[in-house]
């Protein structure tokens, strides 16, 4: 029998978009499952977070602050709350101004808040955040606290090192004594008695005479350059992307005041070693109660007892 051309067509056509139909239909509707179950995993997983003024786009709310961050944020928290958040270009910061919230995220519930974000320029000048500001809380931070509070900053430790202190400070008031009739900075005069004492409770009697003064007066400059540079607002740290051009220069200058740092530490230890090969074991335990940090530090690694960080 003859099929009439016509309806062989339409049926065809028919056909063909109830199928397509359908597979749009499921296509569509598979999407929209999608997302909708995409959104809500996402709103179970995402944190609330604090009220907080909005910003501009990638710079966030830093053209709004004003130097005095301080009563800018005083200011903020009378809209927003003890806790607001802040975006410092990249970076969303959660700023508290309330002194029980304050005292319960730094006391009461510190190992949780124990972390640090490191700066670029404190991340050059701790060796990777190496040290005891900058590490995260876990074994290796534990072992450089116990190092510091057993071994160095007890009472008995500082005790011992009384009289090295009490020779800084016995030079600094005949300085002062010597120049009566003239004006003096005391302020300077502390300042500068405060980095001899540093340095020789650092290490000690290593570095005598004109080497010992020179030393020092390099000290308290790259000293006060390490700290200026930590202070110094880095682009890098609002912006992490761009941290590999270092527009400012900062982490160059930061790299040189490590370098120097790295000189002179390296040759007060080789000085410290060869002293100790040609004074002998008598003398070191002899002289165990006066030891300096360097000296402490040296035994700690020749005991070997303290657990390395493990490596990334």
């Amino acid at each position: 029998m003859a099929l009439n051309p016509a309806i062989d067509i339409r049926g065809i056509i028919w056909s063909w978009w109830w199928e397509e139909s359908h597979r749009v239909l499921v296509f569509t509707l598979s999407i929209a499952l999608g997302v909708i179950w995409l959104r809500k995993s996402w709103k179970k997983e995402k944190v609330p977070l604090p009220p907080g003024p909005r910003g501009l786009p990638l710079l966030g709310s830093l053209p709004f602050l004003s130097p005095d961050h301080h009563r800018c944020f005083a200011e903020l928290s009378q809209i927003y709350g003890p806790i607001m958040k802040v975006r410092l270009g990249c970076k969303l910061c959660i700023v508290i101004t309330s002194p029980s919230i304050a005292r319960e995220v730094l006391k009461d519930q510190d190992t949780t808040f124990a972390n640090r974000d490191v700066p670029a320029v404190g991340f050059l000048g701790s060796y990777g955040g190496l040290d005891i500001v900058w590490s995260p809380y876990g074994a290796h931070w534990r072992m450089l606290r116990k190092v510091c509070v057993r071994e160095m900053l007890n009472n008995a430790r500082l005790d011992a090192l009384y009289c090295l202190r009490r020779r800084e400070v016995r030079h600094m008031v005949t300085q002062v004594y010597s120049n009566i009739g003239t004006h003096v900075e005391v302020g300077e005069q502390m300042l500068l008695t405060m980095f001899d004492v540093m340095a020789s409770m650092l290490w000690g009697g290593t570095l005598k005479g004109e080497e010992r003064n020179h030393v020092s007066a390099e000290f308290r400059q790259y000293m006060e350059k390490f700290i200026g540079l930590l202070w110094t607002p880095n682009v890098s740290d609002f912006f992490p992307a761009i941290a590999w051009l270092d527009i400012q220069s900062v982490g160059r200058r930061m790299k040189k005041v490590v370098l120097w740092f790295d000189r002179v530490f390296e040759s007060v230890i080789d000085q410290r070693l060869k002293t100790e090969v040609l004074d002998g074991e008598e003398r070191r335990k002899n002289d165990n109660e006066s030891n300096d940090f360097l000296q402490i530090l040296l035994r700690v690694k020749d005991q070997g007892d303290t657990p390395r960080r493990p490596s990334p």
